[in-house]
Parts: structure tokens; C-alpha cells; sequence
């Protein structure tokens, strides 16, 4: 698929070949060639919720702090697609899990007076709702958590035990999780949205940004996959942790987990996943 209107103005020629990229849920993502030898990465898509190109641009320039992750330039964005600048093929750096631990540590000490952000945005291609509130417990549980209840796949999906277990433990957030200022989240944090930059330094794409509980970030990418102690480490030094952080991983990822149910209207491995995390927390 090539569409000449992607690289009109920018001055890279024009484009001769797009090779799919895989990672993405909301779009078809290609890294395009131009017959200039550059090359960039264009994400488009039939049917996009209102917003959605803009709103991801939003979210790449808030998270593009000097000393911190590469983040892709974003080149030109319209209401169907977005060109970002190309962040390479490197193989990560021998450093890397150390330099992403440092990088987060930095993220996350960019600090808003409030938890939100300043328009709401997306998480895959469902509305996140970010309203901006003084109480971090009552904007996760109604805005991470409930919020989803009211979407039909997780309505029909997930049984009315697990739902009356998810209200609950809403309500008690304040007593399961301790206090955290409101800090800049990339807010979509899996391993497939944190890659090897230029040089092969630590670098992210696909933002859902918010301020928000530093843990949530953590509990995305700690659930996923292996994270070398390395990257813990270097966190700590710039960003310390709450006693007991490991163990509320499950219960911040709770978020993960039913934004997945939402979009999916067969997700029966997920709804198992919600169940145990609700019975073991309720």
C-alpha cells in the first residue's frame, strides 16, 4: 500500500515501498521508503474514532523530555494518518534495560498538580478518560477501572460476581494502594512500546499519556514479559518505591486486562485473569 499524499511537503521524495510492521492494534503501521533513500513510519487506518492521529502527536511531544526515551518526531499528522519520523532497526544497546530504568525513573518525575491530563485520548481505540481530579484513588477506580463496566464486551462477559468484586475493590483502593503524586505516564507501557532507539538507546512509541500512579506504568510492563533486575535497579536510584509494590502489580494491571475485554468479545483467557486478580484483592 502506497499513497503518494503521506509525504506531500516534506521534502524526503516521494515513496517507493512500505514493508508492514507488526505491534499495533488500532492501525496498520509501515515503514515507508522514499526514493531519496530515507525512510519514515506511517500509521493509518479505515474507520478511526474521531481524533485519534492528533491526539497520539499530543501525546509523543509530552513525552519527549531531554535526557529521557527517543521519541519519534511526529512529521505530519492528519485525521487518517500520521507520519512519524523512522527510529531505526539497532539492536539494543548493552546498557539498555539500565538506561530504560533511568529514563522511567525521569518520566515519571515530571509531576502535574492533579491527576488526568488535558484531554481525554485513547487506549487502543476506546476513549480514555482523563478529567482532571485532586484524588488519585477515585480517578484510578473511576476512570482506569469502572469506567469499563459500562462497555457491552465486558457487560456480557464478565459475570456479575466479578463485577460486584471489581465495585469493591474500587472502594478500597485508598487502603491497597499507597499515595503517589500525579506523574507523567506513557500510559500503554507494553514491551511492544518500548524499542530500541537510534544507537540502540531505550525508545517508545504509542502513547496513551496521562498523570497518573508511576506503578500503573510499571504493573504494563512488569506483567508482559521479563524485566532484567538491571532495569529495577537504576528506577529506584532516580524513583523509589513503595514498600510492596511487586505485589500490587496484578491489581494495577486490572486496568490492562479490561481494556483488552472491552475490544474482544471472546476473551475468556482474560476474564479467567480478571476473576483471579478480584478474588485474590476482594
Amino acid at each position: 500500500m502506497l499513497t503518494p499524499a503521506w509525504l506531500e511537503g516534506l521534502s524526503l521524495g516521494d515513496p517507493i515501498a512500505a514493508d508492514p510492521l507488526e505491534g499495533g492494534y488500532a492501525s496498520k503501521t509501515y515503514r515507508v521508503r522514499t526514493s531519496l533513500g530515507r525512510t519514515v513510519v506511517v500509521k493509518t487506518q479505515d474507520n478511526l474514532p474521531p481524533g485519534l492521529y492528533p491526539l497520539e502527536a499530543d501525546g509523543l511531544d509530552a513525552l519527549r523530555i531531554p535526557g529521557g526515551f527517543a521519541v519519534p518526531e511526529v512529521l505530519r499528522v492528519t485525521p487518517s494518518f500520521i507520519v512519524l519520523a523512522d527510529l531505526g532497526t539497532a539492536a539494543a544497546s548493552p546498557t539498555y534495560w539500565e538506561d530504560a530504568g533511568r529514563a522511567l525513573a525521569l518520566q515519571h518525575q515530571q509531576r502535574a498538580d492533579k491527576f488526568g491530563y488535558h484531554q481525554d485520548n485513547y487506549l487502543g481505540m476506546l476513549p480514555q478518560r482523563n478529567s482532571w481530579t485532586t484524588d488519585g484513588h477515585a480517578f484510578f477506580a473511576e476512570q482506569r477501572l469502572l469506567r469499563y463496566l459500562e462497555e457491552p464486551n465486558c457487560h456480557n462477559q464478565l459475570p456479575a460476581g466479578d463485577r460486584r468484586r471489581l465495585e469493591r475493590i474500587a472502594n478500597r483502593l485508598v487502603d491497597l494502594v499507597p499515595a503517589q503524586p500525579p506523574s507523567l505516564l506513557h500510559g500503554d507501557l507494553w514491551h511492544g512500546n518500548l524499542l530500541p532507539g537510534p544507537d540502540g538507546n531505550p525508545g517508545m512509541i504509542d502513547p496513551a499519556v496521562n498523570y497518573g500512579w508511576p506503578e500503573a506504568d510499571l504493573a504494563t510492563l512488569l506483567i508482559y514479559g521479563h524485566l532484567s533486575e538491571t532495569f529495577f535497579s537504576a528506577y529506584e536510584e532516580k524513583h523509589p518505591l513503595a514498600d510492596g509494590w511487586r505485589a500490587r502489580m496484578p491489581l494495577l494491571h486490572l486496568r490492562e486486562l479490561l481494556c483488552i475485554t472491552a475490544h474482544f468479545p471472546d476473551r475468556a483467557d482474560t476474564v479467567k485473569e480478571i476473576h483471579t486478580i478480584l478474588k485474590r484483592f476482594d
